[in-house]
């Protein structure tokens, strides 16, 4: 089979959507399947081209992935108009070399969502190459931009932004999403039940286990309270991080808990100043992906915030890894949302922004250590039973092969 994919994100991007769209493209290549990438310069998640990645457009083979490297506009405080910019820049920039791309005849044009704006680039390049198409939705973009206040979701702009996803999600073969609930918010869209297909992220089930011993990071980083609340991946506006830091001035008094918090994003300035006060905060960048086992098994609790409404809307990609390091999670989501179901049974749900209850679920585990041991039990077993990245990946391409018949 012959793909050509189109994503904003790609490895060798290590957190998020680039992480998975480059494991699934290693997949398809490892199957022995031919792969063209039309992708972005790395830039997340700090938010500018990583060094090494100037210039204009580039090309390589990479792990049997032919990637041709577009330029794009990236804004170093991602407002909502720079937002679109930013996707609009992207859309323009892959238009030549999915083209290209498509002159090669695949079989398959498969995008992910961000960016829905270079979708229609995705559907143009099926039509010229007779090639089946889908789309992957990680993010219901322009509902989380209202959700999270980048834009008004009232005005003629968002409802000009809805019509276009109606309309995005009703011209592909395949649409596919990350949750039961999401593949279900596809329904209400219009988007018909036999082109609905579910293709979750997945955890890093054999490079990320329980940690038996201390983690090294402990020692490195000076940590000498017996308990660390752990917070790792993107601060934006989605992740509502704010209230990891409300939750840390409640507990400050205690001298048994750290809260630790690793990442990059356009948030990060801001996190810094509401935290300088707090001896009991430690902000570090993100750390290598090769030592994420280490980072995660350091936590007595892993954080998991969101803000309001946005918890069906997204599934948050780090949940998966925080299973797999058998810890229990303390997340923040409405009760039946997608985000609250992934977390009953292996962890505790509070309402979002609500700081106090945020908090007392975390003192709550850290004061009872057989619950949050047999809650991190479930949390290891679930990731091993739903999150498993062959089966998960069989799968996809399994539904290919279907598609194509």
């Amino acid at each position: 089979m012959r793909l050509l994919f189109l994503g904003l994100n790609y490895a060798p991007e290590e957190i998020g959507i680039g992480l998975y769209s480059g494991e699934m493209l290693r997949c398809w290549a490892d199957e022995g399947h031919q792969a063209q990438v039309v992708a972005a310069k790395p830039y997340y998640p700090q938010w500018r081209v990583w060094p090494g990645f100037g210039g204009l457009w580039r090309r390589s083979v990479e792990h049997g992935v032919e990637v041709t490297r577009c330029p794009l506009y990236v804004p170093a405080h991602p407002t909502g108009l720079r937002r679109i910019i930013h996707h609009v820049s992207f859309a323009v920039s892959s238009l030549l070399p999915m083209m290209r791309g498509a002159g090669k005849r695949p079989d398959l044009v498969m995008t992910t969502a961000p960016s829905l704006i270079a979708a229609p680039v995705a559907l143009l390049a099926a039509k010229l190459g007779g090639a089946r198409s889908w789309l992957h939705i990680q993010d219901f973009e322009v509902e989380a931009a209202a959700a999270t206040g980048l834009v008004d979701g009232s005005g003629l702009g968002a409802r000009l932004a809805r019509g276009f996803e109606r309309w995005v999600l009703q011209s592909f073969d395949v649409v596919s999403s990350i949750s039961p609930q999401m593949c279900a918010r596809l329904l209400e869209k219009g988007v018909q039940p036999d082109r609905v297909f579910q293709l979750r992220n997945w955890a890093d089930i054999d490079g990320i286990t329980p940690l038996a011993g201390q983690s090294a990071y402990r020692r490195e980083w000076n940590i000498t309270t017996p308990h660390v609340a752990l917070y790792s991946g993107n601060i934006a506006n989605k992740q509502g991080i704010e209230l990891v830091i409300e939750a840390a001035r409640l507990l400050q008094a205690r001298d048994d808990l750290t809260f630790v918090i690793c990442g990059e994003g356009p948030n990060r300035a801001r996190l810094e100043a509401e935290a300088a006060a707090l001896p009991n905060v430690r902000l570090h960048d993100l750390q290598p992906r090769e030592r994420l086992g280490e980072l995660l098994g350091m936590a007595t609790v892993h954080l998991l915030p969101q803000l309001a409404g946005a918890a069906d809307l997204v599934l948050p990609s780090k949940l998966t890894n925080m299973l797999a390091s058998g810890r229990p999670v303390v997340a923040t989501a409405d009760p039946g949302t997608g985000l609250a179901d992934e977390v009953d049974g292996v962890g505790m749900v509070t309402p979002p922004g609500d700081a106090a209850a945020f908090a007392d679920a975390i003192a709550r585990l850290v004061d009872d250590p057989e619950r949050a041991a047999r809650l991190g039990k479930a949390a290891r077993e679930r990731a091993e039973q739903r999150w498993s990245r062959k089966a998960i990946l069989q799968g996809f391409i399994e539904k290919s092969g279907k598609i194509l018949k």
